[in-house]
């Protein structure tokens, strides 16, 4: 099952690979950094909760496929208020980089998960 799903990710376009392995997961990971920041485990369990979807996903799909958006869409839309709010207050210069950081690396996930997301409701169900 494993090889499966690296070979699925694997058929996923290099762009996507990169994107995936070297931003989009280290960057919700270093949540984990701030979690005695203020709300901080809120945040953490957010970033790292649509993660933890996805890695059920993987295994019951086998892969990668399309429905892997929607708990980025589900779960990062509220975050992304969240940080917005959050960047409204008093905080560490730090958390305030990583927040700002984290914000426009969610923001360019989410809007390419609203594609997949629309595409996987319209009935494009394949894995990679």
């Amino acid at each position: 099952m494993i090889l499966e799903i690296w070979q699925s990710y694997r058929r996923l376009p290099l762009w996507a690979q990169l994107w995936v392995a070297v931003i989009l997961v280290p960057v919700n990971a270093a949540s984990l950094l701030y979690i005695t920041q203020p709300a901080g485990a809120w945040l953490a369990l957010m970033a790292i909760g649509a993660m933890l979807c996805n890695g059920v996903l993987m295994l019951i799909e086998r892969g990668f496929s399309k429905v892997m958006a929607l708990p980025h869409v589900l779960i990062w839309t509220p975050m992304l208020g969240l940080i917005l709010w959050l960047l409204s207050q008093d905080i560490a210069d730090s958390y305030r980089t990583y927040l700002v950081i984290l914000l426009a690396v969610d923001v360019v996930s989410l809007i390419l998960d609203l594609s997949d997301t629309r595409k996987w409701l319209s009935g494009d169900r394949t894995i990679a």
